[in-house]
Formats: C-alpha cells, structure tokens, sequence
C-alpha cells in the first residue's frame, strides 16, 4: 500500500485538512439535495480516505457509512467522524448485503488503473446503491482534459508540520494511467525535517469509456462539470 495511506497516514490531516474540502462538499451536498432523496437517506462512500468530504456530507444524510482498503486512513476518519460507520474494504469487491439512498466515490476511483478495475467498482457501487437512488463519481481527469500540472501545500499542526510538492503527468499517452508523484516534507517538535517519496499510478480513461461501463452495470449516467472543470459522473439507479 503507499505510504501516504499507511505508514504516513496519520499525517493525512496536514496534507489534506477537512477544512479544505468545504466548498468542494458542498457542490456535492447541492447534487444530493437536489436528486430527491428521501428525506431520511443513507449513503455509502467508497474509498472514504481521510473522511474529510464525510465530515461535511454527513449533514445532510441520516446514516453515513464509510468504507476504504486502509485501515490506518479509517483510523483517521473515525477521529474525525465518530458518529459514522467505518468498514475496511475493497471497492472492487466490497459487498455489504444492503443498499444505500446515495453512493459516493471521490477520486480514490483514480486508483482503479484498467477498465476491469473501473468496471468492478461501478458494480460495487451499483448492487449497493437502491432503485430510484443515485451515484456520483468524482474522478480527478479524463483523457480529454488531462493536463500536466505541479501543486504545492501542507499545514502546520501542534508539534509538527508537513509540506508537500505534487507532480502530475502522463509518461505514456498510449495508456489508461498517469503518474502522479510526491514529495513530502515532514518536521516534528522543531527538528530538521524528513523527505518522503511517493509514486502514484492513477487510472485515465476517456469519457465515452466510462458512460459505456456505466451503462453496461446498468446505471442512466450523465456528465457534471464543476468549477474546477473536472468531468464528474451522475449515476441514477434506475426504479425497473
């Protein structure tokens, strides 16, 4: 597993703070307000993380259950959202035995690197996810609007601090990854700081490639476009 999501897990809130994820939650909580949930709804999140996007989706949800493959990142989220359900598992082969109002997958579905990968989380999300219920998947790209990019950031805590350098590209265009890569900077009770390394190898699929997979599981999708121009994919699960 990378060490951002297991050895340098509890530094998650430094890199990534749920503060950050305010505006972002939001347009999503505005996507399931708007879908006609039942007033008391449910919703499952796959690849949960940090629980950061948790931390403000709960809101507006009666029962939230979490779910992601590490369990040291549920360890961060269940200190961040005790009131939740933390469920360790894969999200290509997770089965819980129940279905949710509402199913959501933030870019954790970047680690799904082949169309079989892509194609058995779609089916995770479909056999939880009730009639008449939807489904939204935020990847971070598309083939068709995939750039190259550089970002920086990090927070200070109490008795530590942590920044990080993110480069993004495509070594192969030929292919359905790219690489992201990073370095972490990571100081404790005022000593030099450490330097960590990590290469993540992240799916890049073109948009008729996913409304086909989506389809073929047996979701009605359509493309949402956000402020940060991402491709985002409303699934609804249809009533037959």
């Amino acid at each position: 597993m990378l060490k951002l999501y297991s050895e340098l897990a509890n530094w998650w809130p430094l890199l990534s703070a749920y503060e950050d994820y305010a505006d972002e939650a939001a347009f999503f909580g505005d996507i399931f307000s708007q879908a006609g949930l039942p007033s008391s709804s449910s919703l499952l999140e796959l690849g949960s993380g940090g629980g950061s996007n948790a931390f403000h989706l709960k809101k507006i949800f009666t029962q939230v259950t979490l779910t992601d493959l590490s369990p040291q990142m549920l360890e961060v989220s269940r200190r961040l959202n005790p009131e939740c359900e933390h469920l360790e598992g894969d999200m290509r082969t997770l089965r819980l035995g129940r279905v949710f109002d509402a199913v959501f997958v933030h870019d954790a579905i970047d680690y799904m690197t082949t169309l079989q990968d892509l194609r058995h989380a779609m089916e995770t999300a479909h056999v939880h996810c009730r009639a008449g219920g939807i489904t939204l998947f935020v990847p971070d790209y598309v083939r068709e609007i995939f750039k190259p990019s550089t970002e920086h950031g990090g927070h200070d805590g109490n008795g530590r601090a942590l920044r990080y350098l993110e480069w993004t590209y495509d070594p192969d265009e030929n292919d359905h990854t790219y690489i992201t890569e990073y370095a972490y900077m990571l100081r404790e009770d005022g000593h030099t700081a450490e330097v960590e390394h990590d290469l993540h190898t992240c799916g890049l699929f073109s948009r008729d490639e996913w409304l086909t997979l989506l389809r073929e599981v047996g979701f009605e999708p359509e493309i949402i476009r956000d402020v940060y121009d991402r491709d985002l994919f409303l699934a609804r699960q249809p009533t037959d």
